[in-house]
């Protein structure tokens, strides 16, 4: 990209210009195993990126994925050869804070790889709140909320363990929606696990199922009524991405729960295509497929001039990822379906000083300047990849 494209001071570009961006792969053990439709982890991976300024500041930014490219094409280990070799020396030396002009850069360097640009582009937010003093929900417009309603996902595939905890998490009110993998297993057992947790949750918990592209639309048309029978509040993404038609003319049939779009879409263009298919009824928000902080707002943008919800989404991120997600739905002025950020407590540590606050079934949004959260070197030592 023609450095032409904007002149700033030569004294402005020193004090907030990018020094060095680092990144290494960090590997954190879960409590359980997590199961989806089409993988199971038992360890959650991450980039974590590092921006270090000329004036200091270091800012800090993840990035996620599910047992490899298998919910999309990036990898912890693809992710952080991409930043290595082309988007940090993209950026190497220019002003941090003109975050779209460092956008274009990224988008210049590399084609798609939206996780490592949400990585960078949340490093960079979080050293120029550092620089100013400022939470990074100020550099976005300001915050209307400080807390939002979190749910808890269960992917044990074990009903009765799923129940149990379920149980635990009322009890501690940590979450009282709970968002159900399924997939994994024959839709006949799927139904019939559904069936268990909707009589033992049933008048004290809500319930959300997340088919993660399992069904084709004739499955979905027969199990789609049964889970509205069992008082399922949403589904999310019941057949391939791909098939907007099917999922619209699914949305349009009776006796159908909300819809709610995932894998369909990775960027504005995408949610535009949602919206005028009318095809699902609230979108699923995240910094990996969005490529950021301001990609995720523009995402969200095209979703409330269609008249479609938002629900701010997960791949079960740290206390840095999840800190990053919050900043931008804080800022959000409608998020009517809550977030499902409980991935630090689904982790068996972390390498943070302090993690995220849960309480009375919401997560709080950490208070300090950029995302609020500090990483832990010796933590970071810990479950820093070899």
């Amino acid at each position: 990209m023609p450095d032409t494209i904007l002149s700033v001071p030569a004294d402005l570009r020193r004090d907030l210009a990018i020094a060095a961006v680092d990144s290494t792969i960090v590997d954190v053990p879960t409590v359980r195993r997590h199961k989806l439709s089409q993988t199971s982890v038992t360890a959650q991976s991450y980039v974590l990126v590092r921006v270090r300024l000329a004036n200091g500041a270091v800012g800090i930014g993840e990035a996620a994925t599910l047992g490899g490219p298998r919910w999309s094409e990036e990898s912890v280990e693809a992710m952080k050869a991409n930043i290595d070799a082309y988007l940090a020396p993209a950026i190497q030396g220019q002003r941090a804070d003109l975050f779209e002009a460092i956008g274009l850069r990224l988008d210049a360097a590399a084609k798609r790889n939206n996780a490592a640009k949400a990585a960078i582009e949340t490093a960079l937010f979080d050293a120029v709140g550092k620089t100013l003093d400022l939470p990074a929900t100020a550099l976005l417009g300001g915050a209307v909320r400080d807390r939002i309603p979190v749910l808890w996902t269960l992917a044990s595939g074990d009903p009765a363990q799923e129940a149990e905890e379920a149980e635990r998490k009322l009890a501690a009110r940590l979450h009282r929606v709970f968002k159900v993998k399924i997939g994994a297993q024959a839709p006949e057992a799927d139904m019939a696990r559904m069936r268990h947790l909707a009589r033992a949750l049933e008048g004290r918990a809500e319930l959300i199922v997340d088919a993660n592209q399992a069904w084709d639309e004739t499955v979905a048309a027969r199990c789609l009524p049964q889970l509205a029978e069992m008082g399922v509040r949403l589904v999310e993404q019941p057949v391939p991405a791909w098939n907007l038609a099917g999922m619209a003319r699914l949305r349009a049939r009776p006796g159908t729960p909300p819809l709610l779009a995932d894998e369909c879409v990775f960027d504005a263009h995408d949610m535009l295509m949602v919206g005028a298919a009318a095809a699902a009824d609230a979108v699923s928000l995240k910094l990996v497929k969005h490529g950021g902080l301001l990609g995720l707002r523009k995402v969200a943008a095209v979703a409330e001039a269609a008249g479609i919800g938002l629900y701010g989404g997960c791949l079960l991120e740290s206390s840095v990822g999840a800190a990053a997600h919050l900043q931008v739905f804080a800022t959000l002025r409608e998020l009517a379906w809550g977030c499902e950020h409980f991935g630090p407590q689904i982790l068996t540590g972390e390498y943070v000083t302090e993690p995220l606050r849960f309480e009375e079934f919401e997560v709080h949004l950490p208070a300090g300047p950029g995302l609020g959260v500090v990483v832990d070197e010796d933590k970071l030592r810990h479950y820093a990849r070899a």
